[in-house]
Protein backbone atom coordinates (compact mmCIF):
# COMPACT_ATOMS: atom_id res chain seq x y z
CA UNK A 1 0.00 0.00 0.00
CA UNK A 2 1.31 3.07 -0.55
CA UNK A 3 1.60 6.21 1.50
CA UNK A 4 -1.41 8.25 0.21
CA UNK A 5 -3.23 5.14 0.10
CA UNK A 6 -2.64 4.52 3.82
CA UNK A 7 -2.83 7.69 4.88
CA UNK A 8 -6.50 7.84 3.22
CA UNK A 9 -7.41 4.56 5.13
CA UNK A 10 -6.47 6.11 8.60
CA UNK A 11 -8.09 9.45 7.57
CA UNK A 12 -11.60 7.18 6.73
CA UNK A 13 -10.69 4.96 10.27
CA UNK A 14 -10.59 7.97 12.22
CA UNK A 15 -13.45 9.56 10.80
CA UNK A 16 -16.25 6.41 11.75
CA UNK A 17 -14.92 6.08 14.77
CA UNK A 18 -15.61 9.73 15.36
CA UNK A 19 -18.53 9.97 13.76
CA UNK A 20 -19.57 6.79 15.80
CA UNK A 21 -18.45 8.73 18.69
CA UNK A 22 -20.70 11.83 17.74
CA UNK A 23 -23.71 9.51 17.66
CA UNK A 24 -23.11 7.63 20.97
CA UNK A 25 -23.36 11.31 22.39
CA UNK A 26 -26.88 11.93 21.21
CA UNK A 27 -28.42 9.24 23.14
CA UNK A 28 -27.14 10.87 26.63
CA UNK A 29 -25.78 7.47 27.61
CA UNK A 30 -24.97 8.57 31.21
CA UNK A 31 -29.27 9.19 31.75
CA UNK A 32 -29.49 5.70 29.83
CA UNK A 33 -27.64 3.99 32.47
CA UNK A 34 -29.52 6.11 34.82
CA UNK A 35 -32.87 5.27 33.44
CA UNK A 36 -32.11 0.98 33.20
CA UNK A 37 -30.92 0.87 37.08
CA UNK A 38 -34.42 2.08 37.48
CA UNK A 39 -36.52 0.23 35.27
CA UNK A 40 -34.72 -2.94 36.80
CA UNK A 41 -35.46 -1.28 40.05
CA UNK A 42 -38.78 -1.14 39.47
CA UNK A 43 -38.84 -4.89 37.83
CA UNK A 44 -37.29 -6.24 41.43
CA UNK A 45 -39.41 -4.81 43.14
CA UNK A 46 -42.39 -6.03 41.19
CA UNK A 47 -41.52 -9.62 41.23
CA UNK A 48 -40.16 -8.89 44.74
CA UNK A 49 -36.79 -10.27 43.98
CA UNK A 50 -34.83 -11.38 40.59
CA UNK A 51 -37.44 -10.64 38.05
CA UNK A 52 -37.30 -13.35 34.97
CA UNK A 53 -37.18 -11.92 31.23
CA UNK A 54 -35.37 -8.79 32.02
CA UNK A 55 -33.73 -8.49 28.54
CA UNK A 56 -36.40 -7.33 26.42
CA UNK A 57 -37.31 -5.03 29.43
CA UNK A 58 -33.91 -3.25 29.44
CA UNK A 59 -33.42 -3.60 26.03
CA UNK A 60 -36.61 -1.74 25.12
CA UNK A 61 -36.62 1.07 27.57
CA UNK A 62 -33.08 1.64 26.59
CA UNK A 63 -33.49 2.18 22.85
CA UNK A 64 -36.46 4.01 23.81
CA UNK A 65 -34.47 6.65 25.97
CA UNK A 66 -31.85 6.61 23.72
CA UNK A 67 -34.12 7.44 20.72
CA UNK A 68 -35.46 10.22 22.65
CA UNK A 69 -32.58 11.71 24.18
CA UNK A 70 -31.65 11.77 20.45
CA UNK A 71 -34.75 13.65 19.26
CA UNK A 72 -34.54 16.00 22.09
CA UNK A 73 -31.06 16.91 20.61
CA UNK A 74 -33.09 17.50 17.23
CA UNK A 75 -35.49 19.55 18.52
CA UNK A 76 -32.78 21.70 20.67
CA UNK A 77 -30.59 22.01 17.86
CA UNK A 78 -31.48 25.69 17.38
CA UNK A 79 -30.81 27.07 20.90
CA UNK A 80 -27.99 24.75 21.59
CA UNK A 81 -26.18 26.57 18.85
CA UNK A 82 -26.77 29.66 21.76
CA UNK A 83 -25.79 28.19 24.86
CA UNK A 84 -21.86 27.70 25.93
CA UNK A 85 -22.21 24.52 27.32
CA UNK A 86 -24.15 22.43 24.38
CA UNK A 87 -22.44 24.44 21.81
CA UNK A 88 -20.24 21.78 20.42
CA UNK A 89 -22.99 18.91 20.45
CA UNK A 90 -22.62 17.22 17.36
CA UNK A 91 -25.98 18.78 15.63
CA UNK A 92 -24.49 22.05 15.99
CA UNK A 93 -20.77 21.41 14.80
CA UNK A 94 -22.61 19.83 11.60
CA UNK A 95 -20.69 16.35 12.68
CA UNK A 96 -24.08 14.87 12.38
CA UNK A 97 -26.80 15.97 10.24
CA UNK A 98 -30.30 16.55 10.95
CA UNK A 99 -31.56 14.13 9.21
CA UNK A 100 -29.37 11.71 10.57
CA UNK A 101 -30.33 12.51 14.19
CA UNK A 102 -34.31 12.28 13.36
CA UNK A 103 -34.12 8.80 11.45
CA UNK A 104 -31.47 7.84 13.84
CA UNK A 105 -34.22 9.22 17.10
CA UNK A 106 -37.48 7.62 15.46
CA UNK A 107 -35.81 4.36 14.61
CA UNK A 108 -34.58 3.73 18.16
CA UNK A 109 -37.90 4.98 19.62
CA UNK A 110 -39.93 2.59 17.35
CA UNK A 111 -37.79 -0.54 17.57
CA UNK A 112 -37.58 0.30 21.63
CA UNK A 113 -41.69 0.35 21.39
CA UNK A 114 -41.96 -2.55 19.28
CA UNK A 115 -39.32 -4.40 21.53
CA UNK A 116 -41.45 -4.51 24.57
CA UNK A 117 -44.85 -4.60 22.80
CA UNK A 118 -43.92 -7.69 20.99
CA UNK A 119 -42.09 -9.38 23.99
CA UNK A 120 -42.97 -7.91 26.96
CA UNK A 121 -46.53 -6.16 26.98
CA UNK A 122 -48.50 -3.31 25.77
CA UNK A 123 -48.89 -2.14 29.27
CA UNK A 124 -44.71 -1.19 29.30
CA UNK A 125 -44.83 -0.40 25.96
CA UNK A 126 -47.74 2.17 26.41
CA UNK A 127 -45.99 3.58 29.73
CA UNK A 128 -42.66 4.32 27.45
CA UNK A 129 -44.69 5.51 24.36
CA UNK A 130 -45.96 8.03 26.69
CA UNK A 131 -42.65 8.86 29.02
CA UNK A 132 -41.51 9.56 24.99
CA UNK A 133 -44.24 12.15 24.11
CA UNK A 134 -44.03 14.00 27.18
CA UNK A 135 -39.83 14.34 27.45
CA UNK A 136 -40.18 14.92 23.36
CA UNK A 137 -43.19 17.03 22.78
CA UNK A 138 -44.78 18.38 25.83
CA UNK A 139 -41.59 19.34 27.42
CA UNK A 140 -39.34 20.09 24.81
CA UNK A 141 -41.22 21.26 21.91
CA UNK A 142 -43.79 23.01 23.65
CA UNK A 143 -43.03 24.10 27.52
CA UNK A 144 -39.53 24.75 27.55
CA UNK A 145 -39.45 27.58 25.83
CA UNK A 146 -42.62 28.97 26.79
CA UNK A 147 -42.81 28.36 30.93
CA UNK A 148 -40.58 28.06 34.16
CA UNK A 149 -43.01 24.81 35.27
CA UNK A 150 -41.70 23.16 32.12
CA UNK A 151 -39.70 20.63 34.27
CA UNK A 152 -42.55 19.74 36.74
CA UNK A 153 -44.12 18.46 33.63
CA UNK A 154 -41.23 17.12 31.92
CA UNK A 155 -40.27 15.09 35.69
CA UNK A 156 -43.15 13.08 35.07
CA UNK A 157 -41.16 11.31 31.85
CA UNK A 158 -38.21 10.48 33.81
CA UNK A 159 -40.18 9.45 37.07
CA UNK A 160 -42.29 6.61 34.91
CA UNK A 161 -39.04 3.92 34.27
CA UNK A 162 -39.47 2.45 37.58
CA UNK A 163 -43.48 2.04 36.76
CA UNK A 164 -42.47 0.68 33.43
CA UNK A 165 -40.27 -1.90 35.29
CA UNK A 166 -43.00 -3.04 37.56
CA UNK A 167 -45.81 -2.54 34.56
CA UNK A 168 -42.91 -5.18 32.97
CA UNK A 169 -43.14 -8.21 35.10
CA UNK A 170 -46.52 -7.93 36.96
CA UNK A 171 -48.23 -6.69 33.87
CA UNK A 172 -50.56 -3.66 35.88
CA UNK A 173 -49.77 -0.96 38.19
CA UNK A 174 -49.59 -1.12 42.25
CA UNK A 175 -48.92 0.87 45.10
CA UNK A 176 -44.82 -0.06 44.83
CA UNK A 177 -44.80 1.56 41.35
CA UNK A 178 -46.65 4.50 42.88
CA UNK A 179 -44.03 5.03 45.88
CA UNK A 180 -40.90 4.50 43.23
CA UNK A 181 -42.90 6.92 40.99
CA UNK A 182 -43.23 9.45 44.13
CA UNK A 183 -39.52 9.01 44.60
CA UNK A 184 -38.25 10.30 41.13
CA UNK A 185 -40.80 12.74 40.64
CA UNK A 186 -39.49 14.61 43.21
CA UNK A 187 -36.11 14.30 43.00
CA UNK A 188 -36.17 15.33 39.53
CA UNK A 189 -37.23 18.68 40.85
CA UNK A 190 -34.08 19.63 43.18
CA UNK A 191 -31.59 17.75 40.26
CA UNK A 192 -33.48 19.98 37.45
CA UNK A 193 -33.22 23.40 39.29
CA UNK A 194 -29.26 23.04 40.58
CA UNK A 195 -28.70 22.22 36.91
CA UNK A 196 -30.62 25.10 35.73
CA UNK A 197 -28.78 27.54 38.70
CA UNK A 198 -25.14 25.79 37.14
CA UNK A 199 -26.17 27.04 33.30
CA UNK A 200 -28.78 30.41 34.58
CA UNK A 201 -26.47 32.63 31.70
CA UNK A 202 -26.74 30.00 29.71
CA UNK A 203 -30.71 29.40 29.22
CA UNK A 204 -31.03 33.03 29.67
CA UNK A 205 -29.30 33.71 26.49
CA UNK A 206 -31.28 31.35 24.76
CA UNK A 207 -34.45 32.78 26.06
CA UNK A 208 -35.57 29.29 28.08
CA UNK A 209 -37.29 30.73 31.21
CA UNK A 210 -36.02 28.47 33.62
CA UNK A 211 -37.02 29.12 37.00
CA UNK A 212 -33.79 31.04 37.83
CA UNK A 213 -34.17 32.86 34.87
CA UNK A 214 -37.87 33.67 35.88
CA UNK A 215 -37.79 34.45 39.59
CA UNK A 216 -34.13 34.33 40.54
CA UNK A 217 -31.37 32.54 42.54
CA UNK A 218 -32.91 33.46 45.80
CA UNK A 219 -36.80 31.87 44.80
CA UNK A 220 -34.52 28.71 43.06
CA UNK A 221 -32.40 28.01 46.38
CA UNK A 222 -35.74 28.06 48.63
CA UNK A 223 -37.61 25.36 46.05
CA UNK A 224 -34.65 23.05 45.94
CA UNK A 225 -34.64 23.10 49.69
CA UNK A 226 -38.09 22.70 49.98
CA UNK A 227 -38.77 19.87 47.49
CA UNK A 228 -35.49 17.70 49.27
CA UNK A 229 -37.32 18.39 52.69
CA UNK A 230 -40.09 16.54 50.99
CA UNK A 231 -38.30 13.57 49.07
CA UNK A 232 -36.31 12.58 52.44
CA UNK A 233 -39.28 11.29 54.24
CA UNK A 234 -41.04 9.92 50.91
CA UNK A 235 -38.05 7.64 49.82
CA UNK A 236 -39.31 5.92 52.86
CA UNK A 237 -41.96 4.63 51.09
CA UNK A 238 -40.92 1.23 50.14
CA UNK A 239 -39.96 0.19 53.14
CA UNK A 240 -43.02 1.66 54.57
CA UNK A 241 -45.21 -0.16 52.44
CA UNK A 242 -43.38 -3.71 52.58
CA UNK A 243 -41.53 -3.45 49.61
CA UNK A 244 -37.83 -3.13 50.92
CA UNK A 245 -36.74 -3.67 53.89
CA UNK A 246 -34.86 -2.53 57.48
CA UNK A 247 -31.48 -2.66 55.43
CA UNK A 248 -32.91 -0.22 52.77
CA UNK A 249 -34.46 2.04 55.29
CA UNK A 250 -30.75 2.52 57.28
CA UNK A 251 -29.46 3.20 53.96
CA UNK A 252 -32.04 5.80 52.64
CA UNK A 253 -32.07 7.42 55.74
CA UNK A 254 -27.78 8.15 55.76
CA UNK A 255 -28.55 8.98 52.70
CA UNK A 256 -30.92 11.73 52.52
CA UNK A 257 -29.26 12.94 55.92
CA UNK A 258 -26.17 13.93 53.73
CA UNK A 259 -27.98 15.33 50.71
CA UNK A 260 -30.54 17.28 53.09
CA UNK A 261 -27.23 18.77 54.76
CA UNK A 262 -25.63 19.44 51.69
CA UNK A 263 -28.63 21.33 50.58
CA UNK A 264 -29.17 23.39 53.59
CA UNK A 265 -25.59 24.29 53.24
CA UNK A 266 -25.98 25.41 49.56
CA UNK A 267 -29.44 27.62 50.95
CA UNK A 268 -27.57 29.08 53.57
CA UNK A 269 -24.69 30.10 51.89
CA UNK A 270 -23.80 32.96 49.04
CA UNK A 271 -23.06 30.59 45.80
CA UNK A 272 -25.16 30.97 43.32
CA UNK A 273 -25.14 27.43 42.41
CA UNK A 274 -23.28 24.23 43.77
CA UNK A 275 -21.74 21.49 41.15
CA UNK A 276 -21.48 19.28 44.15
CA UNK A 277 -24.59 18.72 45.19
CA UNK A 278 -25.86 18.08 41.60
CA UNK A 279 -23.73 15.02 41.34
CA UNK A 280 -24.42 14.03 44.83
CA UNK A 281 -28.47 14.36 43.77
CA UNK A 282 -27.46 11.74 40.83
CA UNK A 283 -25.71 9.68 43.25
CA UNK A 284 -28.47 9.67 45.76
CA UNK A 285 -31.04 8.29 43.28
CA UNK A 286 -28.53 5.58 42.24
CA UNK A 287 -27.94 4.18 45.73
CA UNK A 288 -31.60 4.15 46.50
CA UNK A 289 -32.52 2.46 43.90
CA UNK A 290 -29.39 0.08 43.97
CA UNK A 291 -30.31 -0.28 47.29
CA UNK A 292 -33.92 -1.40 46.54
CA UNK A 293 -32.57 -4.35 44.08
CA UNK A 294 -29.75 -5.12 46.56
CA UNK A 295 -31.83 -5.27 49.94
CA UNK A 296 -34.13 -7.83 47.87
CA UNK A 297 -31.42 -10.36 46.74
CA UNK A 298 -29.81 -10.42 50.36
CA UNK A 299 -33.72 -10.73 51.66
CA UNK A 300 -33.79 -13.17 48.82
CA UNK A 301 -30.68 -15.07 50.27
CA UNK A 302 -30.73 -15.30 53.73
CA UNK A 303 -34.06 -14.11 54.38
Amino acid sequence: MNGYAHHRTIVRGTHWKTTLAEHLLLVKPGIVALVLLATLAGAYIGASGAPGGIFWTLAGVGLATAGAATLNNYVDRDIDGVMDRTSARALVTGSVSPDAALAGGLALTVSGLAALAVKVNLLSASLTGASVLIYVVLYGMILKRRSPMANQIGGIAGALPPVIGYAAVTGGLGIEAFAMFAIVCLWQQPHALCLALRYKDDYASASIPVVPVAFGVAATKLRILLYTIVLVPVSFMPYAIGAAGMRYAIAAFAAGCVYLILTIRFYRSQRDSDTFLFIYSMIYLATLFSLMVCDLRIAAMFG
